[in-house]
């Protein structure tokens, strides 16, 4: 068959309609995305510098060095467009997924960009955001450089401080679910219990906790630990109550002891919901944070942000807001690595 009678054929083959030849429209390639973002970097950076701030606002000191902190993210785009016109990685390897990732990412950081102009443009160049509500992104950088030391203090006094309550109340509700799950005269003390505990807040337990405890720190704790607690039993409970009794068999005709059909049958195989309550419980946790800081503590993340709304810093407020959305951000990407390390063998059943 010539190509003329295989081109004539094509029609019939596919229901009488014509072969899709093309018009179709294939995304962006990564250089021309990264320079499209880096333009738009460079022109947030123009904007901050060139254009005048309004007559009536604030003067801002640390403008210029906002404008060459936009450059050297706008510069560092570029190169992203120079090596990923030049440079071919190896498929699968880590260069690979590493440019996949930062590809995928253009898009917030095109918006991100936007964002930052507008930003600066509402408050600064027009000033049509009521002040001092509402502050330039220059004033950020400006508590960073200023006041980074007590910043630092309280980022290490409430990153202790989360640590602490939430391994507690994590390693103990893991315990109580593995023993309401298996033990039935467990559940049978545990469980009212947690149903008369489990639905109130854990900050409702603020005026004892701060009366039962002798620092402000160790209730904080408590408070953290029962916040995170409470939904790692409850998860951890269902998931080894859950467990498919055919594990149990086999392992029983195979002679396992009951704490092997404990260690190495029901909590394994109840680790995904286990791991379900950590990411609720780690939830919890944040917000208690904030709150017992704000009462009691005297050193934290939560405290600063009272003293900058004490001050009328909405800077520092705004600095630590950012502060503790990257504290939250970084532990759950860091519980989602281990959660990816310890279920390897589930990478094909999770769907989140």
């Amino acid at each position: 068959m010539s190509v003329n009678d295989t081109a004539a054929a094509l029609p019939a083959a596919n229901g009488g309609a014509l072969p899709i030849t093309g018009g179709l429209t294939s995304s962006p390639s990564p250089p021309l995305r990264f320079s499209a973002a880096a333009l738009l970097w460079f022109a947030a950076s123009g904007v901050t510098a060139l254009w005048p701030d309004a007559a009536d606002a604030q003067e801002w000191e640390r403008t210029g060095e906002f404008a060459s902190l936009l450059v050297v993210a706008a510069g560092l785009l570029v190169l992203a467009a120079l090596l990923a016109a030049t440079i071919r990685p190896a498929p699968r390897s880590r260069l690979d997924s590493a440019s996949a990732t930062l590809s995928a990412s253009v898009p917030w950081l095109i918006a991100l960009a936007l964002g930052v102009t507008g930003w600066e443009i509402l408050t600064a160049k027009l000033n049509l955001l009521p002040r001092p509500f509402f502050v330039p992104p220059q004033a950020l950088l400006e508590v960073y450089l200023d006041d980074w030391p007590r910043l630092l203090d309280c980022f290490a006094a409430s990153l202790r401080l989360l640590v602490t309550g939430y391994v507690v109340g994590s390693v103990l509700g893991v315990v109580t679910g593995v023993a309401i799950g298996w033990s039935r005269a467990v559940g049978y003390w545990v469980h009212p219990v947690l149903r008369l505990i489990g639905p109130l807040p854990a900050t409702a337990w603020l005026p004892i906790a701060f009366f039962a405890f002798p620092t402000s720190w160790s209730a904080s704790v408590f408070l953290i630990a029962l916040a995170s607690g409470v939904p790692v039993t409850v998860l951890t409970w269902s998931g080894v109550a859950g467990v498919n009794s055919a594990y149990y068999d086999i392992a029983r005709t195979l002679g396992a002891s009951p704490r092997f059909l404990v260690l190495k049958v029901a909590v394994p195989a109840a680790m995904p919901h286990v791991f379900v309550g950590l990411f609720m419980g780690l939830g919890a946790s944040f917000a208690v944070l904030v709150v017992a800081e704000m009462l009691g503590v005297k050193s934290g993340v939560g405290w600063y942000l009272q003293w900058a709304q004490g001050w009328a810093a909405y800077g520092n407020m705004y600095a630590a807001l950012l502060v503790m959305a990257l504290l939250c951000s970084g532990l759950v990407t860091l519980l989602f690595r281990v959660r990816d390390r310890l279920l390897a063998w589930q990478k094909g059943m999770l769907k989140w």
